[in-house]
């Protein structure tokens, strides 16, 4: 599901099912001169970056059953949703095991980290223009059927949370009344096309616009919430403080470090065993970010109280 970066590290024209090669000709019009697998992504997804007579490209194939089904809800948002914040929709197949979507090849553009100034406006100037377009997708509530876990989760269970060693069940039992109380303050629903993905593996930097990638998530819903769900991983990676982009938003504070906080101590993904750490890295930032906004006492102030 996740990145369509480095291409250039995979080995050239590796061995490629012929059947799944003519599929791919056919739908880009002219035979493969190269194929290079794109390493990176957190499910077993097929990547490559391919060339033919036509131009380079980038291509995705769904695998198993999880992806499949992935690939062909980010086709059917391709198919209805355009604009200059996302690849162009070059070619797709649906296909009861192995659906392929063929976009845009970004390989020549900058996928951050490092992140400076212009990146980050770059990116925000196209989250504002992402939350500004009309789309006819599907609500938060259909693509989300069982809604946004959070705090309520961790006040069920908090084993998986306590075993990050982020916090003790002393902060957590008083801090979990404010968490809680903010939380279902911040609204899921809402008019606004998002993305529901955005992080650096997702955003690709060109020369005067960023470009986002992976939409199998979009949705309409709260541009706040989509926003800031980006920001804790912006500031694990060098970038400024979630607050600095979203100021007063205890409410998407407390929303976001509660997905996190219910999600990074759970058993790992069978098909994304990598998600867990980023979720883990993510609730490093959110969570000293809730902290902050909501005025708790921090819990443990040498190692939660980092940007």
């Amino acid at each position: 599901m996740k990145t369509e970066k480095n291409p250039n590290s995979g080995q050239e024209n590796p061995e490629l099912d012929p059947a799944l090669k003519l599929r791919i000709e056919k739908l880009a019009g002219s035979p493969l001169i190269s194929h290079r697998p794109v390493e990176g992504g957190y499910t077993p997804a097929l990547r490559l970056q391919c060339e033919s007579a036509g131009g380079s490209f980038f291509v995705k194939v769904g695998v198993t059953a999880l992806t499949a089904e992935f690939l062909r809800r980010e086709i059917s948002i391709y198919r209805r949703v355009s604009g200059d914040f996302m690849p162009r929709l070059l070619a797709w197949e649906d296909h009861e095991q192995e659906p392929i979507l063929i976009i845009d090849d970004l390989s020549g553009h900058a996928w951050p980290p490092p992140w400076n100034r212009r990146r980050i406006d770059l990116v925000l100037s196209q989250i504002d223009a992402l939350h500004g377009t009309r789309a006819e997708i599907e609500p938060f509530d259909h693509v989300f059927r069982d809604g946004l876990p959070g705090w309520q989760d961790v006040a069920a269970d908090p084993g998986p949370f306590l075993s990050l060693g982020l916090a003790d069940d002393h902060w957590l039992q008083a801090a979990l009344p404010l968490l809680l109380d903010y939380e279902a303050r911040c609204t899921t629903a809402g008019d606004h096309l998002a993305h529901f993905d955005l992080r650096s593996d997702n955003i690709a930097i060109g020369p005067d616009r960023a470009i986002f990638v992976d939409w199998n998530l979009a949705c309409l819903s709260n541009p706040r919430l989509d926003t800031g769900f980006w920001l804790p991983s912006l500031a694990a990676e060098g970038g400024p403080k979630p607050e600095t982009i979203l100021p007063d938003a205890p409410d998407v504070a407390a929303r976001v470090s509660g997905y996190m906080a219910s999600r990074a101590g759970l058993p790992p993904i069978p098909d994304a065993p990598n998600v867990r750490r980023v979720q883990r890295q993510q609730l490093e930032t959110a969570l000293p970010w809730a902290v902050r906004a909501l005025g708790l006492s921090p819990p443990f102030p040498s190692s939660t109280q980092s940007p």
